[in-house]
């Protein structure tokens, strides 16, 4: 759930040797500028009207004059199937331990009493060998992936504040933590098609700011809401979030209000999010398909459930709740400086990556032949491929 976000994280933080080192080994990966012209576009199309018809599609938490509070995050919808491996992991690991355990008691008995336990001591040392090999690499290695759906906040936020006019983001500190952003310098994949990603098919909504707006010398990319089934999804979520910050909730559509308490159903229908134009445009043989895969779904939806039960209601700090209200202070937008040191010697290290360049971008020189001019043998020649059944006009 949380990956591509500490993805993010981790590539704001990577140390600059090992990314030099990385780049050497892949020269053809290629890092893409962004000119300053090319941002000033995103952000005044950002500021238009994008369609007609403002609608949400959720999951929204909180909506009122003030507040507008929605479900952030990418594949958040696809979560589950770490939980299922976690949880087979610690089960198994539980059980072997509590049948060794058990072992122990039987020993205490056996050995005071004089009775043979060499076969009960070899049992119980074998469990606890299977324990102990499950328990170890999991703590050192695994339990950071369990993080991402298990023993978390449920879900990633994402609070519009139209008083304050900023941006609030709710993350685990290992994927950045709690940031506020300014409304001013956003940017939108579903203000029109120059910014649209994939044509919006299959995405969340993509909100960006530039390093030049956040304060934290990064480009801050948030996904937002349910993935879409097509870019006019976008730009009706788009909308209806622009019209909130820019206008008020007057003329807006009155949106469903999902409660954080995990219900069933929020873990099996979000498996189907932005597939619905996909199911009604396919074929019989693919629908039948998909019915011998739906196992395979409600293994997934279980393993959603269980995540959200494992996980808990996301909270955020009294400054940002109280934001807005008459005599509140308003939140500070967050600075390089709000991280711990090592963290900030790191973002400024990094700060190139997410630099806006001046200016515009410069035309692409056409590409010049690297092939010479064709001899004249090697020219067709017009009048050789002519038929010759006619010489000459004065011949009958």
């Amino acid at each position: 759930m949380y990956f591509f976000e500490w993805l993010s994280w981790l590539a704001a933080i990577d140390p600059k040797e090992e990314r030099e080192a990385f780049e050497k080994q892949n020269k053809t990966i290629k890092k893409r500028e962004i000119y300053e012209s090319e941002e000033e576009e995103l952000i005044a199309a950002a500021k238009k009207s994008a369609c007609d018809t403002p609608k949400s599609r959720g999951p929204i938490y909180v909506y009122n004059e003030h507040v507008l509070e929605m479900r952030s995050g990418m594949w958040e919808d696809k979560r589950g199937l770490i939980s299922i491996l976690s949880l087979a992991i610690i089960l198994s690991a539980a059980f072997n331990l509590w049948i060794a355990v058990g072992g122990i008691e039987k020993l205490n008995h056996l050995i005071p009493n004089g009775k043979p336990y060499g076969e009960q001591l070899f049992m119980t040392i074998f469990f606890l060998a299977i324990s102990l090999a499950l328990s170890v690499p999991y703590l050192m290695y695994g339990l950071r992936f369990t993080r991402f759906e298990m023993f978390t906040s449920r879900h990633l936020l994402i609070r519009f504040n139209r008083t304050t006019q900023q941006v609030y983001l709710h993350r685990p500190t290992y994927c950045g933590g709690i940031v506020t952003l300014p409304w001013n310098g956003v940017s939108s994949s579903g203000a029109d098609k120059k910014s649209a990603i994939a044509s919006g098919v299959g995405l969340p909504l993509a909100l960006t700011w530039s390093s030049a707006f956040t304060g934290t010398l990064r480009t801050e990319l948030i996904w937002v809401g349910k993935s879409a089934n097509n870019f006019a999804e976008l730009q009706a979520e788009w909308e209806f979030i622009r019209r909130f910050m820019d206008d008020g909730p007057e003329g807006l559509p009155r949106p469903h209000i999902t409660s954080h308490f995990p219900w069933p159903w929020q873990a099996f229908t979000p498996q189907f999010e932005g597939l619905t134009h996909y199911f009604r445009s396919s074929s019989r043989v693919i629908k039948c398909g998909l019915l011998l895969l739906s196992p395979a779904f409600l293994i997934i939806g279980t393993g959603h459930w269980l995540s959200l039960l494992l996980c808990w209601k996301p909270r955020w700090p009294k400054i940002i709740r109280e934001a807005g209200l008459p005599g509140k202070p308003v939140p500070a937008v967050t600075t390089v400086d709000d991280y711990p040191p090592h963290i900030q010697e790191k973002l400024r290290e990094n700060a190139y990556l997410w630099a806006i360049r001046p200016g515009k971008r410069p035309e692409r020189k056409p590409r010049a032949s690297k092939r010479g001019p064709k001899s004249q043998s090697q020219t067709p020649d017009i009048e050789k491929d002519a038929p010759h059944e006619v010489d000459s006009i004065d011949k009958p």
